[in-house]
């Protein structure tokens, strides 16, 4: 039995999922309805979370009438480079109709994501297409061992020339109009909710083609990992520069009790159809603060998986999650 649970530890589980991927339309903003692909019908797409060394396994059915790939970004595929997702290198595209088995060992620790990699400038940049992708090292830091809320914030922006146009978009002749966390514009977003002592860890992700400045009020950000890796030297800061493909984990001590707001520092990008306010601003809520009656965000429907927060709590495996799931084309989409 110790020598079957020094294996396990030593190799890791296998972990085996499957994927679809959708034309669906999703809600960015009241006034924004878009086309997207969506990883299993959501953007974003599902949380996938396992442990250092496990041996991943994903079957991939494109329901879409485009041909995708999944690259596993940070992902090295050391001894498994045909599953890197690029097409005309590691793979031929995934047609529509059409399934491929991606197989990986996760043997790069931290913050990861995946996404598509056929015609990126669209697909990824303003179709919604990626998710996160979170390996657990077997070792945590000491500082990781105090997180009680883990957040996921995947920054992106949307064209609302092309969101009801298929192959259109993601140029540099076209124009980002709307800008989002989690596929949401405020204030389609949700409230970051605490208590008092907690220690919350925020994954800031660079998911789409533009640069953010993450910004929290009250509070500092102890800058903790780049790119999924642990810093020499982490630092304090109140503004997190963030570009595409970028992802970084910063650690807020919940000590400030109050309602602080938390957005995006690029003036632009919190507006929505060039009307302010909007885009990725979200509110850190302490637990016992009285709701005013004039707070924007009052009587709102709280969502408390919109940051993958209680999903990350259930251990391993894929997680789906309803309040980003699209409405399906009505033209029919092919199914497994």
């Amino acid at each position: 039995m110790l020598v079957a649970l020094w294996a396990m530890q030593a190799w890791g589980a296998e972990r085996e999922f499957d994927m679809t991927i959708d034309e669906v339309t999703i809600k960015v903003a009241p006034t924004l309805d878009y086309k997207v692909f969506g990883f299993n019908a959501q953007v974003p797409g599902p949380l996938l979370h396992v442990q250092e060394g496990d041996e991943v396994i994903v079957n991939v059915m494109n329901n879409t009438s485009l041909p995708h790939t999944i690259h596993w970004h940070g992902v090295h595929q050391k001894g498994s480079w045909r599953s890197d997702g690029v097409p005309g290198v590691t793979q031929k595209p995934i047609e529509a109709g059409e399934s491929f088995t991606y197989r990986f060992k996760a043997d790069r620790i931290g913050t990861l994501w995946y996404h598509c990699h056929v015609n990126v400038n669209e697909h990824v940049g303003i179709r919604g297409m990626w998710g996160p992708l979170i390996v657990d090292p077997k070792h945590p830091l000491p500082i990781e061992k105090r997180v009680t809320k883990d957040v996921i914030m995947m920054m992106s922006t949307w064209e609302s020339s092309a969101a009801d146009k298929y192959g259109e978009g993601g140029t540099p002749m076209d124009v980002a109009d709307y800008f989002s966390v989690n596929g949401k514009s405020f204030p389609l977003t949700q409230p970051l909710r605490v208590k008092q002592g907690d220690v919350v860890r925020i994954r800031f992700f660079g998911a789409g083609g533009a640069t953010h400045a993450m910004h929290s009020h009250g509070h500092d950000m102890l800058v903790t990992h780049k790119d999924g890796l642990p810093l020499e030297q982490p630092y304090y800061a109140d503004t997190v520069l963030l570009g595409p493909g970028e992802r970084y984990d910063v650690i807020i001590e919940a000590d400030n009790p109050g309602r602080f707001i938390f957005h995006d520092h690029v003036d632009t990008h919190v507006t929505a159809g060039g009307k302010f306010p909007g885009g990725p601003i979200t509110v850190m809520e302490y637990d016992g603060v009285e709701m005013d009656d004039w707070y924007v965000w009052k009587d709102k429907d709280y969502d408390p998986n919109f940051f993958y927060s209680e999903s990350l709590k259930k251990g391993y495996g894929m997680f789906d999650h309803a309040g980003f799931k699209g409405q399906a084309e009505s033209t029919g989409l092919r199914r497994r």
